[in-house]
């Protein structure tokens, strides 16, 4: 007969729970610090704006997850407005209003 799942001793469930609760309480912890979202929002409200190529060299994300970010975060999660414009064969991106404009149009999306 194989033993199941429940058959673990009572110490083995509390490690593996209090393992998780240390995850999350480090995740917690990183949304208020310096990450590598912060670094991409910081280069889009620059009045100069960033490319996709200063960001993936800024993160080491690639192009696509560039992207992403702009829809999934920038746009939906924060409800920025994202400007693009096209200058010598470069698309330039931005963050609309500059840096005071962006955190009164991220709380009233809430």
């Amino acid at each position: 007969m194989s033993k199941s799942k429940r058959a673990r001793p009572r110490k083995a469930r509390a490690a593996v729970k209090a393992t998780k609760a240390t995850v999350r309480k480090s995740v917690a912890h990183r949304k208020g610090g310096n990450s590598k979202q912060d670094h991409v929002l910081g280069l889009l409200r620059r009045s100069s704006g960033a490319t996709i190529q200063n960001i993936t060299q800024a993160t080491g994300w690639q192009s696509h997850s560039v992207r992403g970010f702009f829809a999934g975060v920038v746009r939906k999660k924060l409800g920025l407005t994202l400007l693009s414009e096209k200058i010598d064969d470069e698309r330039i991106y931005r963050i609309a209003g500059g840096p005071a404009g962006t955190k009164s149009a991220a709380s009233s999306s809430n």
